[in-house]
């Protein structure tokens, strides 16, 4: 491939053999340097663009790798959002072929830090609050002893621990309700909605108007950020979703815009956990025999 045209001979006579030895090296010299440059990070035109073909199955094919992961870790994070300040974790195991869900999530606002024990599936979120701890030592003793609370085993702070606590949790324990419209409901039901029991159709998706956006690296490993289908017919109407997917179709993280200028990431950190998600609260309180 030649980078360069040939420049055009003069009209008197060749230049001297010299000459044209240099001005061969220049050109090659130019050439090379562009192929480094377009090998260089940052050499690619960074512009969104439509998927190739086979971007397009690498894309339809990631619900289906995050169904076949499942059970899997994920962790949840939402910055401040509105008129809040704090930051909210959650920490919890998915099973996307029970579409369940039980996690640790941790509300940090300031010096403040507040827990609770969730559970979510389609139809809504049950919660368990810790209940208050006890004092350490006993009357007698003296008021400074009094005032030092004695460790809560209920406290729980990751997806390991949620999933053993929900297991041993009676199900009256559990306080139920439906959906809100707040961030942190958004991005549950998001953690539920990213997996499939077959990949999709490439056409159809390519035809939906997601965008190759670029190549980035995650704990040493790259992923193909997509940003997802369009959810109208208008080219200006951008998806609120943008996926991190590598090249055999595995799941990485998913974004989602929550208001404006603030986004959600779920990041699925570790596939195919040995516990699963406990029957609990789903569970009925078997009635006591007579």
């Amino acid at each position: 491939m030649r980078f360069f045209p040939d420049a055009p001979r003069p009209r008197h006579g060749r230049p001297p053999t010299g000459l044209r030895a240099v001005a061969g090296a220049t050109a090659a010299a130019a050439g090379a340097l562009t192929v480094l440059l377009l090998m260089l990070p940052g050499g690619e035109d960074p512009t969104p663009r439509a998927l190739s073909a086979d971007e397009a199955r690498r894309m339809a094919l990631a619900r289906f790798r995050a169904y076949e992961a499942s059970p899997a870790e994920v962790r949840v994070r939402l910055p401040p959002t509105g008129e809040e300040t704090g930051t909210v974790t959650v920490r919890a195991v998915v099973d996307h072929r029970a579409r369940r869900a039980v996690g640790a999530c941790e509300m940090k606002d300031g010096a403040h830090t507040s827990r609770v024990l969730l559970s979510w599936d389609p139809d809504g979120v049950a919660e368990v609050r810790p209940r208050a701890p006890a004092t350490a030592g006993g009357r007698g003793t003296g008021a400074q002893e009094n005032r030092t609370p004695a460790p809560a085993p209920e406290v729980v702070t990751t997806a390991a621990q949620a999933v053993r606590r929900a297991r041993v949790l009676e199900p009256g324990r559990w306080t139920r309700r439906p959906y809100s419209t707040s961030p942190l409901d958004r991005a549950l039901r998001l953690v539920l909605s990213v997996a499939s029991d077959h990949p999709g159709d490439a056409r159809r998706l390519a035809r939906s108007g997601p965008l190759w956006l670029r190549e980035e690296k995650l704990d040493g490993h790259g992923y193909g950020v997509f940003s997802g289908p369009r959810p109208t017919a208008s080219p200006a109407d951008t998806s609120p979703l943008t996926y991190w997917i590598d090249a055999e179709g595995g799941l990485r993280r998913v974004t989602a815009r929550v208001t404006p200028g603030h986004y959600a990431t779920v990041d699925f950190v570790a596939a195919r956990v040995p516990a699963g998600v406990p029957g609990t609260p789903w569970e009925k309180t078997p009635r006591k025999k007579k």
